[in-house]
């Protein structure tokens, strides 16, 4: 790709060259069927990126249907490994977020309303009995991604009166509370695996509790702040607000450029009561002080504390600022790149008390356009790939909220 000024027309033209190449629907290999239904890597991710471009006139309801189509081609799947990323939800989400005039998926998404509303009623079910064994969970019980957070955050918007998202905002504070084991009294989302899901090496021996936003306590939060914004309160609701937040408090570092959080705490960096991490790492969604802040500014609102906002705010404004952290930004994906920053700060400035942060939008923009055009990459999907980097420009370009609401996949909205 040539050089583009770094502007709101430059952020369009480039989405529009991006999406040249997601033009046409592709079918997954014939063994991973499953991957059409994956709303990280796969066609309903990409479905997500047409929809948004429909609503705002970039694209044609026509594109969209045929790779919403392409979503729906295998079969769909509810079992309790699906979640807001995966199966039955994912396309429940990007059915409502393509919701317009003609209401063509309505019988299909009354289908899937079904079975997303089964699967979070067993999972919570599982979950609390868990809980109630006092045994620790993995991620794939309460994180965005896989986990009942990612499917309330569904809910919040489909179904925020309903049940399903009642039981799931109960059972997320009940995680907020402290959980004895045998041994030890540790934070309800300890997990015993290690950050990346998988059996612990010798550094995570006693497993760990997870800081970023997509996997580890920020996300529930996020969850619990937002259904708090339009009322959708359950029992012990602003105490397990308050219980996370203190959390974030009692682990949050000081650096020379401001506040920052580890990624995550091991079970000696528990009981010794200090971090080893010695910096902040990259200013990610997924890690780092951006899903961090946005989470802790939520909170903030939803607990009417003005100062606690600004803290959180100016934290994600020195994040931002500072260059030592933002040359950790590689790339230019939603997940852990410049899209996902950019689009984290834009929600956050719209809820600021202060002006500052907004101030901050256009340089993060160039930033975006230059790591896209420097970058692209070749992974078509939404996470990782050229679909939420186009959702991100679309943002930058017009510097208005999304149509679809898509960012609510990432409880950043």
């Amino acid at each position: 790709m040539t050089p583009l000024a770094c502007s709101c027309d430059a952020a369009a033209e480039l989405a529009d060259r991006l999406v040249q190449h997601l033009a046409t629907p592709v079918a997954p290999p014939a063994d991973e069927m499953w991957m059409a239904q994956s709303l990280a890597k796969g066609a309903a991710g990409i479905a997500l990126m047409h929809v948004e471009r429909a609503h705002i006139g970039a694209g044609t309801w026509e594109d969209a249907h045929a790779h919403i189509g392409r979503a729906f081609a295998a079969t769909i799947s509810a079992a309790d490994s699906t979640g807001l990323f995966l199966g039955a939800p994912a396309l429940a989400f990007v059915l409502h977020v393509a919701a317009h005039p003609g209401d063509r998926y309505a019988r299909a998404l009354k289908t899937l309303d079904t079975h997303v509303h089964r699967l979070a009623h067993r999972r919570v079910d599982a979950a609390m009995a868990r809980i109630g064994r006092g045994e620790l969970p993995a991620f794939g019980e309460y994180d965005i991604f896989y986990g009942l957070t990612g499917i309330g955050a569904h809910l919040l918007r489909r179904d925020p009166s309903g049940s399903a998202l009642e039981r799931i905002l109960t059972y997320l504070v009940a995680l907020s509370r402290p959980l004895r084991t045998d041994d030890d009294e540790l934070p309800g989302w300890w997990v015993a695996h290690d950050p990346h899901g998988s059996i612990p090496t010798t550094h995570h021996l006693g497993g760990h509790a997870n800081l970023g936003a997509a996997h580890g306590i920020p996300g529930p939060l996020l969850l619990l702040s937002q259904a708090a914004r339009p009322g959708s309160i359950v029992e012990g609701h602003h105490e397990a607000i308050d219980r996370i937040c203190t959390w974030l408090d009692i682990w949050q570092q000081q650096g020379d450029a401001g506040p920052w959080w580890p990624e995550y705490i091991t079970r000696p960096e528990l009981h010794a009561g200090t971090s080893r991490q010695p910096g902040p790492a990259r200013p990610s969604w997924c890690y780092g002080t951006p899903g961090i802040a946005r989470a802790g500014q939520l909170a903030a609102i939803a607990l009417n504390d003005a100062s606690r906002q600004r803290f959180f705010e100016n934290a994600l404004h020195d994040c931002l600022t500072d260059d030592a952290q933002t040359a950790k930004l590689t790339g230019p994906g939603l997940c852990h790149g410049w899209a996902g920053a950019y689009q984290t700060a834009w929600r956050a400035a719209r809820d600021a008390t202060t002006p500052q942060l907004a101030t901050v939008l256009p340089h993060l923009a160039d930033e975006l356009v230059q790591h896209t055009i420097t970058g692209p990459g070749t992974e078509p999907g939404l996470l990782d790939g050229n679909a939420g980097t186009i959702l991100a420009l679309h943002t930058a370009a017009l510097d208005a909220a999304p149509i679809s609401g898509w960012d609510a996949c990432l409880l950043i909205n």
